[in-house]
């Protein structure tokens, strides 16, 4: 696997492939206590600052973690198409009422009372650190590739990894 070394215009659009095309992340909160806190989050949206958008309970632990400490590290897994991401950064609750008008679907989002629902929350990360890994092609391509390698000792190139510069 080759390291790829990508300008942030490049970074910022690896970046936002990978989390549209992964969609749920397991967010990782509560990072200074053990056990840590993981749970599953659908990506809401991705704003022009590079910021990740969840909708979340008010009264949830990760939300009480985050209160408590911003550090967040975001984890997407695609393992049908190879394709990973580590983001690391810091989070802020809000229940701005126009972020919350925009976040929320009735369809998607049902577990809520409605959009004026008192528990409803919307949490942004601001990314600090991220980083990614790709394939290029999919997981019987690359598995295909790790095998021929493994018998003629030549190693292949089964796709790109590297830091993002968010």
């Amino acid at each position: 696997m080759s390291t790829e070394n990508l300008n942030k215009e490049e970074s910022q659009k690896k970046f936002r492939t990978l989390v549209d095309d992964i969609k749920v992340a397991m967010m990782v909160t509560g990072l200074e206590k053990r056990p840590i806190n993981a749970i599953p989050m659908t990506t809401k949206k991705v704003d022009e600052q590079g910021n990740v958008w969840f909708i979340s309970m008010g009264n949830s632990e990760h939300n009480k973690d985050l209160e408590l400490n911003p550090d967040v590290h975001l984890l997407y897994s695609d393992p049908d198409d190879m394709e990973f991401l580590s983001l690391y950064g810091k989070a802020e609750i809000t229940k701005d009422r126009a972020v919350l008008d925009e976040l929320y679907n009735p369809r998607t989002d049902n577990w809520f009372d409605g959009p004026d629902d008192p528990q409803l929350t919307a949490i942004k990360v601001t990314p600090g650190e991220a980083y990614f890994w790709d394939t290029k092609t999919n997981k019987y391509v690359a598995l295909l590739k790790m095998g021929v390698g493994a018998i003629t000792g030549d190693h292949k190139d089964i796709g790109e990894k590297g830091k993002l510069k968010l």
